[in-house]
């Protein structure tokens, strides 16, 4: 499926705050920038070495959350102009409770692809902007974003398929809906933008919480 039409007006705020101070993404996704860049959103880029590693007991959400904040976090303790908005997100794939990462190897793939076919999964995505106010506050705003996902039934050969074209190998899921794989989805029940992984209705949320903290 294509990438989801973007308005005029979206984003408004996140476009306010980015020319007010000034915009960085934390991100190694090229999603994500397209996402921004199709939003006519200006921005610089910074790829974090964030740890994406799982704390024991905890749950999707906040897993999720506390990611997306640490590479905000990361992108404005390495930026020269820690004024700057600093955006960090994170999306993960949740199927039964459990979070189905980036596959390891063409075999992980195949195994996170099989356990998708035929299923309903929850994508989450959070995203966290932090920068520094004129008192040398740190400030910050994290939120997060559901949508279900359901998969058709496929055939192992149609998963081998796909993955001898390396579109799954560095997703979330190992697959990317608007990409290549997007025969593998039956229907979406939220945000498309959001599996992408960059839901902007809830990023232009946070900017607007931001706008006013740092406006009052």
């Amino acid at each position: 499926m294509p990438l989801p039409q973007i308005e005029n007006d979206a984003a408004l705020n996140l476009k306010s705050l980015a020319r007010l101070r000034g915009l960085t993404l934390g991100s190694k996704s090229p999603r994500r920038r397209e996402l921004l860049e199709r939003a006519g959103i200006s921005f610089e880029l910074f790829s974090p070495q964030t740890d994406e590693s799982p704390i024991p007991g905890e749950s999707p959400e906040d897993f999720c959350q506390r990611v997306a904040l640490a590479k905000a976090r990361e992108t404005l303790e390495s930026s020269t102009s820690k004024t700057r908005i600093h955006l960090g997100g994170d999306t993960v794939v949740v199927l039964e409770g459990e979070i189905l990462g980036k596959p390891i190897d063409s075999s992980d793939a195949h195994a996170i692809l099989t356990r998708l076919s035929g299923a309903t999964h929850t994508v989450l995505t959070a995203i966290a902007l932090a920068t520094i106010d004129s008192s040398g506050e740190e400030l910050v705003e994290v939120g997060l974003e559901r949508t279900q996902v359901t998969f058709h039934d496929v055939t192992s050969p149609q998963i081998d398929e796909y993955i001898a074209t390396g579109d799954p190998l560095d997703k979330a899921g190992a697959y990317g809906a608007q990409e290549l794989g997007a025969f593998l989805v039956d229907c979406i029940a939220g945000r498309l933008d959001n599996v992408i992984g960059l839901p902007l209705k809830l990023t232009d949320q946070l900017a607007s919480k931001l706008l006013k903290r740092l406006l009052h």
